[in-house]
């Protein structure tokens, strides 16, 4: 099997360029994305068991790897949500599988989204990670539009070996990630605010 196109580019353009930009010595010091999380949860769905279901098949047309079904930990009478009742899912992506999502996902979902002019960079964690939200699976090639049954939300977390944001922040660009350009998202939200 060959290597993904975005490991590849990862290896030949991204570690010569942030050793250069954040003054590394070593190629093993380069920030490396680790992980992928994609999650989804049906807790106000009525029909929470097929909402389940329905979340599991969409998450596995959408990464090719099947997900496990994620279970409350309490009862929460609100909610009407049981303890061990089947919340939603979640798939890890690693590896070859991790790097073909993110290609996808950067190159064909992402300029899917309507009225798309970047993503947001405000998501860090404080520790170089990522995470992006989902509204509507229909962004995403692989999902057949006449044969959605419901909206499913995403949440997609990019785990990376950062130790702060904007490391990761510079590796996710790098990589290709369209966040929209802070200081003219700025400009725009002056403009808007007067």
């Amino acid at each position: 099997m060959s290597t993904p196109t975005l490991q590849q580019h990862y290896k030949d353009k991204v570690i010569p360029t942030l050793k250069k930009k954040l003054g590394y010595t070593n190629s093993h010091q380069v920030p490396r994305l680790e992980k992928i999380v994609v999650t989804s949860c049906m807790g106000k769905s009525p029909d929470r068991k097929v909402a389940v279901d329905d979340a599991v098949n969409e998450i596995q047309k959408i990464t090719g790897q099947r997900p496990s079904v994620t279970f409350s930990k309490k009862a929460v009478a609100n909610f009407k949500l049981r303890e061990g009742e089947a919340l939603g899912a979640r798939v890890t992506l690693r590896g070859a599988r991790m790097w073909e999502f993110m290609h996808r996902f950067i190159n064909v979902t992402a300029p899917n989204i309507r009225d798309f002019r970047g993503i947001s960079s405000k998501s860090f964690d404080g520790r170089g990670n990522y995470a992006c939200g989902i509204s509507d699976q229909s962004i995403f090639p692989e999902i057949e539009i006449d044969q959605i049954k419901r909206t499913i939300g995403f949440d997609l977390i990019f785990v990376t070996t950062a130790p702060t944001d904007a490391e990761g922040r510079e590796l996710l660009m790098e990589l290709g990630m369209p966040f929209r350009d802070m200081k003219k998202a700025n400009e725009i939200e002056a403009v808007a605010a007067n």
